[in-house]
């Protein structure tokens, strides 16, 4: 499927590009995203991708640093019976450096269900979380990239008319550096 090609795109302004199907819209084109985020989103399937620059957190631990955001995630996002499903440990990205200082990457997958909007709990989807935090501590920043998928969609769901009761794998992206 032509949707599924992955096409380069810029973030934050070509600071760094990331690759991904072109299926997913750049939802700057449908309403205002904080500065802080790049927000992607594939309606047909009710998947997304969210890239997130964020205060480096002195107070996490590098290796608890994606299960902090994600479950910081749950509760912002008002989700309940959160399911930590994996994690990985913290590691060295040496190929991501600031000067001499490699970046520290970790993931973590988790389950919750959640409403769409301002719709109530009878509406709530049930989603799996895919995080990864790049911990860039020589310049005080987390970086969170975040791909929600369907798991179930709730029929009383807003997405229940365009996406129906199935989802699909979520998919891989890349990440580059630029300048």
């Amino acid at each position: 499927m032509s949707s599924d090609f992955l096409s380069e795109r810029p973030l934050f302004g070509g600071a760094i590009s990331t690759a991904f199907p072109l299926r997913f819209q750049d939802v700057t084109n449908i309403r205002q995203v904080p500065d802080h985020q790049e927000v992607f989103v594939d309606p047909a399937r009710d998947e997304s991708f969210i890239f997130e620059l964020l205060d480096y957190k002195h107070e996490v631990g590098d290796d608890g640093s994606s299960v902090w955001f994600l479950q910081d995630l749950a509760i912002e996002q008002d989700g309940e019976g959160f399911t930590l499903l994996e994690q990985s440990p913290a590691v060295e990205a040496t190929g991501l450096c600031y000067r001499t200082i490699p970046a520290v990457v970790a993931t973590a997958v988790g389950q919750m269900a959640v409403s769409k909007g301002r719709q109530g709990r009878e509406a709530q989807n049930i989603i799996k979380v895919y995080l990864a935090n790049i911990r860039l501590k020589e310049v005080g920043t987390d970086v969170l990239i975040t791909a929600y998928e369907p798991i179930l969609i709730n029929p009383l769901s807003e997405s229940a008319s365009t996406v129906g009761r199935i989802s699909y794998p979520c998919c891989a992206i890349w990440i580059h550096a630029n300048g």
